[in-house]
């Protein structure tokens, strides 16, 4: 067993961890066309509801806890649009203002967690496993779990947009807000809907960190986002299949440079393919026009 394959395994755990969140990021963005800040913390937080309902208090199996944490942090993302973020956005045109009020709203939620359950790593309840011999991977069942969920999501997402009127209406209100009023959709429903998915699959990135990983920190989502910006911007902003692909080339490029470079140094090979694509292809590799 090399250490190539071993990390090439890791690297599709971490870019199903990777598609999660930047799928989720990348639905909100294409219809509020603004870069939510406070993602990052959003995963934490679905992560530490998730620890709540498996480890703290009801002690439910972790799917079941990840599910129910995941909704919550869903709900809770609608209710911060409700009444944080739209007004926000109706009172000032730019999207800039409502970029900082994301920012100031990444620093409360992490406090907040901070507050609640202290800077201590923690950990999910979870049953011993084997690790399974696949071809030439080592992969645990639960890793198993992790991408062939992330598969289902995406294959999921994709149905929802090609096939749904939702997922319709959802690509005419990205494509022109206004266009999109004027044919009768129902923009707030659209609006509202996307936070709900947006945080809910925040919430299951947040928590399948948690379980690829091992632990679960406070922090874990903020120093995970640049990760999420990189897959974003390098795949196309705006574009759902290129976050998809670009969750994919930089997940599988960070774990497995890690086999060869110090590990520490992944996140700066993800920092150098993002610089190269925005300089040679600036609006990604898989941009949506009006989008890059």
């Amino acid at each position: 067993m090399t250490l190539f394959w071993l990390s090439v395994g890791f690297g599709f755990v971490t870019a199903s961890v990777l598609a999660i969140s930047a799928v989720g990021l990348s639905l909100q963005f294409g219809i509020t066309n603004y870069i939510n800040f406070a993602y990052g913390d959003f995963m934490a937080l679905g992560a530490y509801f998730t620890y709540v309902l498996n480890a703290e208090f009801f002690h439910l199996n972790i799917w079941i806890a990840l599910v129910f944490g995941s909704l919550l942090m869903g709900i809770l993302a609608v209710l911060l649009n409700q009444f944080l973020l739209s007004p926000f956005a109706r009172r000032f045109s730019k999207s800039f203002y409502v970029m900082i009020v994301t920012f100031g709203l990444s620093l409360i939620i992490l406090n907040v967690i901070y507050s609640i359950w202290g800077p201590n790593v923690r950990n999910y309840t979870m049953p011993l496993e084997h690790v399974l011999h696949i071809g030439p991977f080592l992969l645990t069942r639960d890793q198993l779990i992790v991408m062939a969920a992330a598969v289902l999501m995406m294959l999921g997402v994709h149905l929802m947009l090609k096939t749904t009127r939702l997922g319709k209406s959802m690509r005419a209100m990205s494509d022109n807000t206004t266009l999109a009023m004027t044919s009768g959709i129902d923009t707030r429903r659209i609006t509202t809907v996307t936070w709900f998915l947006s945080g809910t699959m925040a919430g299951i990135a947040g928590s399948v960190l948690g379980i690829a990983e091992g632990n679960l920190t406070p922090a874990a989502g903020e120093l995970f986002l640049f990760v999420i910006f990189a897959a974003v911007i390098v795949g196309g902003v705006g574009s759902i299949y290129g976050a998809m692909a670009g969750a994919v080339l930089i997940g599988m490029a960070t774990e497995v440079s890690a086999a060869f470079i110090n590990p520490a140094w992944k996140l700066d090979v993800a920092f150098v393919i993002l610089i190269i694509t925005l300089l040679v292809r600036p609006t990604g590799l898989f941009s949506r026009p009006g989008k890059g």
